[in-house]
């Protein structure tokens, strides 16, 4: 019966041996399969490793590329804004020139006689509608001189500066038919090829200079110079001019603008230079050209600004697409850092379960050596006596022993309830530790792999970079803060004083108007005084005429006299003419004007007499044989 039971029992543990057995042999192919996984693992991070080396390599060169392109665009922007500087300043100063020539214009339009300057635009309009070439435009505006001879030019040429040049009679024509048709005003012409200049020669003097020769002007021109100034010479001063004019027959100007004629005439006095023709067409000519230059340089300032404008928006452009592969290098180094940590997690897992497999498998053989032990003293027993070889102290042990074996699985049981509890609980833990914050680890895991050292530091070098740029610019900004408000301080100082002589001249203004309506009433009342003394002297004239003519001691006896002394006088006077009121006022001045009457008719008595004789004379010369 033993031996049946061991039989029984050795059947048993050779089944569970099997069993083991077999869980040995699955433990051992999963173990395998996971250190193949773990070696594919391994080699995935370092191919991942690898790509993310290669793709920071790129995010660094992409950062260099794009602050090298920064920097080329910050100074193609200071460049272009040095450039708007000068396109603001040229247009100003084209502005400013354009107001001068207007001005210059407008006072040489005033200057200009009323019929030559509208016939001259009359001139200007019938070219541009007609087309009509070969006219080379007024004297003035085809020479140049010294501006000390600006007097004497004009003096010399008068109105013959607007006299306008042709290259022939038939274009004069021409155009004179079409100021006839429109009313155009007058205009005269130098047709060149019926010119014949005059062939002069000139005193060699050092006081004298003919005024041709300080003339600049293109040489098909000259026949129409020599015309209007090729008989004039310049004198040192006045006396030079007489003497020359009479001695070598020229007319002779000076510089202040006196004219001595080779026919004796003589014109001088004071000139306004600042009417002055030439300088006002001079105005013109210089502010055109230098406006032609500045309008060049614009152009050339907006074709550079156009330029810079095109290389920053290429500039701008490869910004934009490093940027563009920045942020695509990015997101592949986030997804990389992602694969990797995914990988080390997934490594971390298999290692986990390598372990586990592994204290399995232990656990497993321990068992499997268990069983065979179990079985081999199983089988050894078997065919054995079945006698009791127990002493007497064996057997007390064994029954001190018993309860203690069943106290002891008593708390075996408890343990392992306790156990199972407590696996319960770990199995808790690991659930949270594997959901939540082996999860929120691998966020931070994350967030560190994707914010490494070396791209951390380049970001705060470009940064820093960009935070200096922007001091730069502030403080450009405040300096120039400050002077628009010294400026403004300036200004409203400037404001300020204008503001209050504004004030001071208003008051002077109006004490002004004050005082000249109270002169304004002075004036009136002088001149009603004035007119009431005037009636008076008209009366006292009168009165005077009517007593007839004075000796020349009249008005000396009574000069120093007052008025009322005169008053008093002609009062006693006028009582005395009242006892002569009977006479004849008048008889003094009719006996001097029939005494002067008869002195004329006698001398026209004596005349006739002599006549009368002269004529009988004659008579009796006829009358003899």
């Amino acid at each position: 019966a033993r031996d049946e039971w061991l039989q029984k029992e050795i059947d048993e543990l050779e089944h569970v041996l099997s069993t083991n057995l077999s869980q040995e042999k699955k433990l051992q192919d999963e173990i395998n399969q996971l250190n193949a996984q773990l070696n594919a693992q391994d080699d995935f991070i370092r191919s991942r490793k690898a790509a993310l080396a290669e793709v920071e390599s790129n995010i660094n060169n992409s950062r260099d590329g794009f602050l090298n392109l920064k920097g080329q665009r910050d100074r193609l922007q200071d460049e272009r804004k040095s450039l708007w500087e000068r396109e603001n300043e040229l247009s100003s100063e084209i502005e400013k020139l354009k107001s001068e020539v207007v001005k210059a214009e407008k006072n040489l339009d005033h200057a200009t006689p009323g019929d030559i300057r509208r016939g001259l635009n009359s001139v200007r309009k019938i070219c541009r509608e007609y087309n009509i070439s070969g006219v080379f435009g007024p004297v003035i505006e085809l020479l140049d001189c010294e501006e000390r001879f600006f007097t004497a030019v004009e003096v010399t040429a008068g109105n013959s500066l607007f006299h306008i040049v042709v290259d022939s009679d038939e274009t004069a024509t021409r155009i004179i038919r079409q100021l006839n048709a429109i009313k155009g005003g007058r205009v005269t012409f130098i047709p060149l090829n019926k010119v014949k200049p005059p062939h002069v020669t000139y005193p060699k003097s050092d006081d004298v200079v003919p005024l041709l020769k300080k003339l600049k002007f293109l040489e098909p021109y000259a026949k129409a110079f020599s015309q209007v100034f090729g008989r004039t010479v310049v004198c040192r001063n006045l006396d030079v001019a007489t003497r020359v004019a009479r001695t070598d027959g020229f007319d002779c100007i000076t510089l202040e603008g006196d004219q001595v004629s080779k026919k004796g005439g003589m014109t001088g006095g004071f000139y306004d230079y600042r009417r002055s023709k030439l300088k006002f067409m001079n105005i013109i000519k210089q502010n055109t050209k230098v406006i032609t230059l500045k309008e060049r340089e614009l152009e050339e300032v907006k074709e550079q600004l156009q330029v810079i404008d095109q290389k920053i928006t290429e500039k701008i452009t490869e910004q934009q697409k490093i940027d563009a592969d920045r942020a695509h290098q990015r997101s592949e180094e986030e997804q990389i850092r992602r694969d990797i940590a995914d990988a080390n997690k997934q490594k971390k897992s298999l290692s986990n379960a390598l372990e586990k497999k592994e204290k399995l498998l232990a656990s497993v053989r321990t068992q499997i050596e268990q069983l065979n032990a179990n079985i081999a003293l199983k089988r050894a027993e078997m065919g054995t006596d079945l006698v009791d070889h127990l002493t007497q102290e064996e057997r007390n042990l064994l029954s001190r022993l018993n309860p203690e074996i069943r106290e002891m699985k008593e708390k075996l049981m408890g343990c392992r309830t306790q156990l199972v509890e407590i696996e319960t609980k770990k199995l808790e833990i690991e659930t949270n530790l594997s959901t939540n914050l082996l999860r929120r680890e691998q966020e931070l895991e994350a967030v560190k792999s994707s914010v490494e050292s070396e791209a951390l530091s380049a970001e705060i070098e470009l940064k820093e970079k960009e935070l200096d740029e922007a001091k730069s610019l502030v403080d450009e900004a405040t300096e120039e803060l400050k002077r628009v408000s010294e400026s403004m301080d300036n200004k409203t100082k400037e404001l300020k004083a204008i503001k209050t002589e504004n004030d001071r001249l208003q008051k002077l203004r109006e004490e002004y108007e004050k005082q000249l309506q109270k002169e304004a009433e002075e004036l009136e009342q002088l001149a009603s005084n004035t007119n009431m003394l005037r009636a008076k002297q008209e009366e006292y004239s009168k009165k005077i005429r009517e007593l007839g003519a004075l000796s020349s001691e009249a008005f000396e006896t009574y000069r120093r006299k007052s008025i009322k002394e005169l008053h008093k006088m002609l009062h006693r006077c006028n009582e005395q003419l009242q006892q002569f009121s009977h006479v004849n006022k008048k008889a003094l001045d009719q006996y001097v004007n029939f005494t002067e009457q008869r002195e004329e008719l006698q001398k026209r008595q004596a005349e006739l007499d002599a006549g009368d004789e002269k004529i009988r004379e004659l008579i009796s010369v006829l009358d003899q044989p």
